[in-house]
């Protein structure tokens, strides 16, 4: 049974079984529909024609949620104790979530960031009273320090966002890049002399977790498009191809992403960081190859008035920066000899060729992928040494 109160101390990393919660599933399922008014979003602006302005605007809105994603699952990975305080700040930040998501497609097409602002800063409001939390019942003085210093840090570069409000549009980009650096810098800066006690295993699940939830999204997405592509439009034949090379896609992303023991990367804290933080782009690339294949559809069937090689593109870009993404992030650090190494930058590359392929760019992009997981594991099966490395 949930206890109303209970001291908020750290876990141990060494904490036998620990898996993600039920309120962390909640959590991160709250979060797909902030990815999904973004990815949807996205597809409008290129769609439109206005592809670079729309990649910003993406990059800017999918950086705020995953930011704050991050931030409550290390935090959590390190100080769950699943009291009803504990349950009822979290819930509070999952209602932040929301008001951001309502806010993503003012940004997108206004650069109104206000609504987007506040549901940020709901959330951060929120984990910043948890760390003041944590500090309270610190088992050590550079443990409350650790704990004052990210409560100080979110909420003085919550500040810092205001700024985002109030400068001329053509300014924005710039600014939430200087307060982006800030945000990266709280961590690093706040676990200087004390790291928090998070959890390898539970941190690798809850990214896997929420990297299965953003291709599931991408699925989602593409299904829909198909549908109504056709149904409204009676064009199986220009959408076939496409969604069964998407599906290829998202199985070989999906593959790739957990072909290898991500934990054994997360030995300390600086590894932990790297990983952590690279994860934006693998799971920006992620989501953003759903909105590519839905335009890819809407091109298909006349609705994108954009050309065949952008709205391929849309698909194999995103596909190609997944792939390489992961590979630098800690698929390479598993792989034995240069055959091996230079499978999924080379089918990154090949990827980005197909983009050439007019309209079986997609369904080709595809065969490259699954072809990529097949050569992958005939590689590890002839390779003894693969199935007994580990991380430099």
């Amino acid at each position: 049974m949930t206890q109303p109160f209970l001291p908020l101390t750290a876990r141990s990393r060494e904490e036998a079984h620990r898996t993600a919660t039920p309120l962390e599933l909640f959590f991160d399922l709250c979060f797909v529909v902030a990815v999904a008014q973004a990815g949807a979003s996205l597809v409008h602006a290129v769609a439109e024609g206005h592809a670079g302005e729309g990649v910003v605007s993406y990059a800017m809105v999918f950086f705020a949620i995953w930011w704050a994603w991050m931030n409550f699952s290390w935090f959590a990975s390190a100080y769950d104790n699943d009291d009803v305080l504990y349950r009822v700040v979290t819930l509070v930040q999952i209602a932040g979530v929301l008001i951001l998501a309502a806010g993503v497609s003012r940004a997108f097409e206004e650069h109104e960031f206000l609504v987007v602002y506040l549901g940020y800063l709901v959330m951060r409001v929120a984990l910043a009273t948890q760390w003041l939390r944590a500090a309270r019942h610190a088992a050590s003085a550079e443990e409350r320090t650790m704990c004052r210093r990210y409560a100080g840090g979110v909420l003085t570069v919550q500040v810092g966002w205001l700024a985002l409000l109030f400068v001329p549009e053509g300014a924005q980009p710039w600014v939430f890049l200087v307060m982006a650096l800030a945000e990266l810098a709280v961590p690093v800066y706040a676990e200087k002399d004390a790291p928090s006690t998070w959890h390898p295993h539970h941190i690798a699940e809850r990214y896997g977790l929420f990297t299965i939830i953003v291709l599931g999204e991408s699925v989602a997405a593409a299904t829909v498009a198909v549908k109504s592509g056709v149904v409204e439009n009676d064009a199986l034949n220009e959408l076939l191809p496409i969604a069964v090379g998407g599906l290829l896609i998202v199985f070989a992303a999906w593959w790739v992403y957990f072909v290898v023991p991500a934990h054994d990367r997360l030995t300390d804290s600086r590894q932990g960081f790297l990983w952590g933080y690279g994860h934006y782009v693998i799971f920006m690339s992620a989501a953003a190859i759903g909105a590519g294949l839905e335009i890819a559809v809407e091109q298909a069937v006349g609705k994108a008035h954009i050309s065949t090689l952008a709205a391929s593109a849309s698909v194999t870009i995103p596909s190609a920066v997944f792939l390489l993404s992961v590979w630098l992030l800690h698929a390479r650090y598993f792989k034995v000899g240069p055959a091996q190494q230079a499978v999924l930058p080379g089918a990154a590359l090949a990827i980005l060729l197909c983009s050439f392929a007019g309209r079986w760019a997609v369904p080709a992009a595809g065969l490259v992928a699954a072809a990529a997981v097949a050569v992958g594991v005939t590689l590890t099966a002839h390779n003894p040494a693969t199935r007994t490395a580990r991380p430099s």
